[in-house]
């Protein structure tokens, strides 16, 4: 606001600077004309420049009134005779310098009507100078002067009045495409960050609900017979849900824009919590073999996006296949991050299902695109199901 401030101050003094440069052309013109002298005394020059330039050191806080204000002062001193013969183009710049202003702030509509007042105006009053107050003027002492001619001089300020409407509404239209286009990237932003944060809870509430349906369904089966084997479910489904929470809480934490900053955000998940989640899927009966082979450290949003893909793949895993075998593998050499999980598909004679479909694969494949990699999924021709995701990285997490 302060900075606001500042920079309107800095274009009023501007305003008032070249209202006054104007006010002295106009001045000197008049009392040196390049045709016939005005009649009126050369004192007279003074107050008639600086009534035709005072609006535009105050046209941006009245625009349109000061347009008026310009147009009907230069109208009325060019009726009456108080202006340069030769020069009568001075006495609208004024109202060019506005005319502007007004074309690049107000709608197309003003523009276009102040063009018009504006240009009607200043034709008409200089006809009626040349045909009422000219023929009365001394002749110019030098001979070598300009003669005046009203053609010239409508011809000049239709020129510039054009020109300066012209420039006017290009840089309103400019200003208007920019403010579509950041508007148009601020809401593309809102939907990408929707989009993230979908992503993520998907990610956290599918692996947690799988893991917790497996649970508590050997958990009913065998509440009779293995007490204890109830127990150790219902351990893991606390533990599951605790931790659920946890991860639920930190990415709607993400949405409040008043958070609270001294409050302590949960750190999001990364290479190290890869072996819980390995750990996590055989408590579900899935016979997990993890292998991590990290050279270089993973900047935190690859981390995220290495442990969202295998969190998938195995809950995918767990869901469809379990109890199965799996390997999951992650290789890390400080360009790329390679992931593959490969399941033996599910036994006991359960029916195989046609793959893992549905969001979890668009996840995965989501993430992996976000990097510019490669992500392949699909059963395997010897049984079950094989994920693999290539992320490449620079050192700063963006993509490659």
């Amino acid at each position: 606001m302060e900075w606001a401030g500042r920079r309107r101050g800095g274009r009023d003094v501007i305003d008032a600077a070249v209202a006054v440069a104007v006010a002295l052309l106009i001045r000197y013109a008049i009392v040196d004309p390049p045709g016939p002298s005005s009649p009126w005394s050369a004192w007279s020059a003074w107050p008639v420049a600086a009534v035709l330039s005072f609006p535009i050191a105050v046209r941006r806080r009245r625009p349109r009134a000061m347009l008026a204000v310009a147009c009907a002062a230069g109208t009325g001193v060019t009726v009456a005779g108080a202006v340069a013969a030769g020069a009568i183009w001075l006495t609208f710049v004024p109202t060019v310098l506005v005319l502007y202003l007004v074309a690049a702030t107000a709608s197309i509509a003003w523009s276009v009507a102040g063009l018009a007042v504006c240009l009607s105006a200043a034709v008409t009053a200089i006809l009626i100078f040349y045909a009422q107050v000219f023929p009365g003027l001394a002749l110019a002492a030098a001979p070598s002067e300009m003669p005046a001619a009203w053609p010239i001089e409508i011809g000049t300020i239709g020129v510039l009045l054009t020109v300066a409407w012209a420039v006017g509404t290009v840089v309103r239209w400019k200003r208007e495409t920019t403010a579509r286009l950041v508007r148009h990237l601020a809401d593309a932003a809102v939907i990408d960050e929707r989009r993230r944060i979908a992503r993520e809870l998907h990610d956290v509430i599918g692996h947690s609900m799988s893991l917790i349906a497996v649970k508590a369904t050997v958990a009913n089966h065998v509440a009779d017979a293995r007490p204890q084997e109830v127990r150790a479910a219902l351990a893991v489904i606390e533990q599951t849900s605790r931790s659920t929470l946890a991860e639920i809480h930190r990415v709607l934490d993400l949405l409040r824009s008043d958070g609270d900053p001294q409050q302590d955000p949960v750190p999001a998940p990364g290479m190290a919590d890869l072996p819980e989640l390995a750990a996590h899927a055989r408590s579900a009966g899935v016979e997990v073999e993890l292998s991590v082979r990290e050279e270089a450290a993973l900047p935190a949003a690859v981390a995220v996006s290495v442990y969202r893909i295998v969190q998938q793949a195995l809950t995918n895993v767990v869901t469809h296949a379990g109890p199965t075998r799996c390997v999951a593998t992650v290789d890390v050499d400080g360009r790329e991050a390679v992931i593959e999980v490969v399941d033996d598909g599910p036994r006991h004679g359960r029916p195989p299902r046609a793959g893992h479909g549905g969001h979890g694969l668009i996840g995965m494949r989501e993430r992996t695109k976000m990097y510019g990699g490669t992500f392949d999924a699909g059963p395997r021709p010897e049984g079950g199901f094989r994920v693999s995701a290539r992320l490449p990285y620079d050192p700063d997490g963006t993509a490659a």
